[in-house]
């Protein structure tokens, strides 16, 4: 078994050995994933090397300010130019989290897969794994070190981005010394803290204020109070001139409602399928739960993509909940 400090050796041989790499995150990108895909972008110039960013869908708006970020392909909207033989994969829990850009992808491809997430199955030629990591740009922190670049501001903005969002603003149970030592060491980089915090979690848009109303008024309870969800249709969706990222933070409502130990978020795809997101207060493994739908994330948080009718959906996923509790 090998430990985390060779993994990041074996990582920066990686990164030094090969050229012209692609660098992707999951779908519907948040934070996090965002944040690690400028990093290990900006990290691979650093090194002279070449590389494209590329994701499924488009980028939120209201990341755009990091390093490069505008420079992040939207698989939806084009072929593959080629084949990568070399591709880079961050804060994607499994291989099936990469979605569509899996056709720019070579035959036996050669995969860098660095993740924190605990339902990650290692699925990479190397893997860098930690999780009990805050956040993805945790590890990308010390692979940058593990590599002796020399950082700048906007790398450091980017760092600190996937730590702020990973951890809510640092409040979550995995906001560590370590953790705190870093962003206070991107903070000494010229990082504005409080400047990201308003634009990541204070402010909200109008369509993103519409689509919480609308979610909150299907908010359901279960007779214990530990249960607590809501729901949002694709006529919501239209209707409030919402985008995905504009349900980030929702799933938050439910579960911060006193006594309750999970919240969940189902967002209606179609009337067969259904995305799923958890959150717990802790005594629900809902990583684990996750997993049982096919999905997976972490202790506290995860989520799932779910196939069928998607009422019938709402109702096998409360009754897993229950049999938790």
């Amino acid at each position: 078994m090998q430990t985390y400090e060779q993994a990041l050796e074996q990582g920066k041989e990686f990164l030094l050995l090969h050229d012209d790499y692609l660098i992707v995150s999951h779908v519907q990108p948040d934070g996090d994933a965002v944040s690690s895909t400028v990093m290990v972008g900006w990290l691979l110039s650093c090194l002279g090397k070449k590389f494209t960013m590329i994701n499924e869908g488009p980028i939120p708006q209201r990341m755009q300010y990091m390093w490069n970020a505008d420079q992040i392909l939207n698989a939806s909207l084009q072929s593959p130019p080629k084949q990568f033989q070399h591709v880079i994969c961050v804060d994607c829990a499994d291989y099936e989290r990469v979605g569509k850009v899996t056709h720019w992808f070579a035959d036996e491809a050669n995969i860098l897969n660095i993740d924190h997430h605990p339902t990650n199955n290692g699925y990479g030629k190397v893997n860098i794994i930690k999780d009990d990591a805050a956040a993805t740009a945790e590890i990308l922190y010390d692979l940058v070190e593990a590599c002796g670049v020399a950082w700048d501001k906007e790398a450091a903005t980017a760092a600190y981005t996937g730590l702020l969002t990973d951890t809510g603003g640092f409040r979550y149970s995995s906001t560590s010394p370590k953790v705190m030592k870093i962003a206070s060491d991107l903070l000494a980089l010229g990082v504005n803290g409080p400047e990201l915090a308003e634009r990541l979690l204070e402010e909200i848009t109008l369509p993103q204020l519409k689509v919480l109303t609308r979610a909150l008024n299907t908010l359901s309870i279960s007779e214990d109070g530990q249960i607590a969800w809501v729901v949002v249709t694709p006529e919501d969706m239209v209707e409030c001139g919402a985008q995905n990222d504009d349900l980030e933070g929702i799933v938050n409502y439910p579960r911060n409602i006193q006594g309750v130990e999970v919240g969940i978020l189902f967002k209606v795809i179609s009337d067969e399928v259904a995305k799923v997101s958890f959150r717990s207060a802790g005594k629900v493994d809902v990583a684990a739960l996750a997993q049982g739908f096919g999905g997976g994330g972490h202790v506290r948080a995860a989520g799932a993509r779910v196939e069928g009718p998607w009422q019938d959906t709402v109702n096998q996923v409360v009754e897993r909940v229950k049999s938790q509790l």
